[in-house]
């Protein structure tokens, strides 16, 4: 008779593992854990520069459940008395462009110089899955290491110019924890990035040399917006390249209008990947502060972006309301049904809709 091998893997007496690892009992402390959001607390570490009750304000002002909501709104209130100090810097190009390189290597020489900086990166979400890649802090893996930088990567969702719902929130809760400047990166693929001018005091675009946009007074609107253009990927061969392009859009910034601020937009060659160009960057960016600090646009233009999220947010608050009501839900089905059988135009059940009294 064989005799039976022992299995090197055995269980030993004693309290079965059903028993320590009860599902329910988890589930009930997991949900207690949720339950119990110390708001005083949350506020007073965000107060004291932890970047952990930062990020945890942050969900639950990105959160869509509506019991965080009066929390969320406890936190904006009580943060927002200590916010308004720090530069908001929007930065944009197309995909290629080398915008997470950039913003590293700027990212990088604002922290040698003392600033505490956060990144508000924003990815876009695919219209089919909603779902989002989220790679900005592996793609700046030196930043994401600095203790004077915070990165938070966000999914655009459906929001106009590619902003992520609650980025001008979460603006307000990086100021309140003490960062000097809040850098938006948007996801630049051709959505308009109106929203994102409407939140940052100085509008970088980045350009790449010999992409034919320069010959073209291209894309009128962003070119319009930006404060400074700076021609990325300046080295090696495309040197050359980057140069006749600056004189290209040099060029190009002088046929538009004069800006309200006084300020005539400037053109900068960069390469972030030698980085080089990135501290004359910054020193464009602290000219424009003070060109329009004298003037005072800096402080009027904060006032506009009040106005203008103040209308965005009762906007978004109304088609929130609107959609999510039982009756216009059901109704809303029914015109679908009618507009898919050719019964009625979308224009026309637009108006019934509207009409409907709730």
């Amino acid at each position: 008779m064989s005799k039976k091998k022992k299995s090197s893997i055995h269980e030993k007496e004693g309290v079965s593992i059903s028993e320590i690892t009860n599902a329910t009992s988890i589930k009930s402390i997991k949900d207690k854990r949720k339950a119990e959001i110390d708001v005083d607390a949350l506020i007073t570490s965000i107060l004291k520069k932890d970047v952990t009750a930062l990020s945890r304000a942050i969900t639950l002002i990105e959160s869509k459940n509506a019991k965080h909501k009066n929390i969320a709104d406890t936190i904006l209130k009580r943060c927002l008395p200590h916010a308004n100090k720090s530069i908001r810097i929007g930065i944009t190009g197309v995909p290629g462009v080398g915008k997470s390189t950039f913003i590293e290597a700027f990212g990088k020489h604002l922290t040698s110089l003392q600033k505490r900086v956060a990144v508000l990166a924003i990815d876009p979400s695919s219209t089919i899955t909603k779902g989002s890649i989220l790679g900005d802090k592996t793609r700046m893996e030196d930043l994401v290491k600095d203790e004077n930088a915070f990165i938070r990567p966000s999914a655009s969702g459906n929001s106009l110019g590619g902003v992520a719902r609650k980025t001008r929130e979460t603006i307000i809760l990086c100021e309140a924890a003490g960062f000097d400047v809040i850098i938006i990166e948007t996801v630049g693929v051709g959505q308009s990035e109106t929203t994102v001018h409407s939140m940052v005091d100085f509008f970088l675009l980045l350009k790449l040399a010999g992409a034919g946009d320069e010959l073209q007074g291209i894309k009128r609107g962003i070119i319009e917006m930006a404060d400074t253009i700076a021609i990325n990927k300046a080295d090696g061969d495309n040197l050359k390249q980057a140069k006749l392009a600056k004189v290209e859009f040099n060029r190009a910034l002088h046929l538009y209008p004069e800006k309200s601020s006084n300020w005539q937009p400037k053109v900068t060659l960069c390469s972030a990947l030698k980085n080089e160009g990135i501290d004359a960057i910054w020193e464009i960016i602290l000219e424009y502060i003070e060109v329009t600090t004298k003037n005072n646009f800096f402080s009027q233009k904060r006032h506009e972006q009040n106005k203008f999220w103040l209308i965005q947010t009762i906007e978004d608050q109304l088609k929130s309301d609107f959609f999510n009501t039982p009756k216009i839900k059901k109704e809303l089905a029914l015109q679908i049904q009618l507009i898919e059988n050719n019964q009625i135009s979308p224009f026309a059940a637009a108006d019934y809709l509207l009409k409907l009294k709730i």
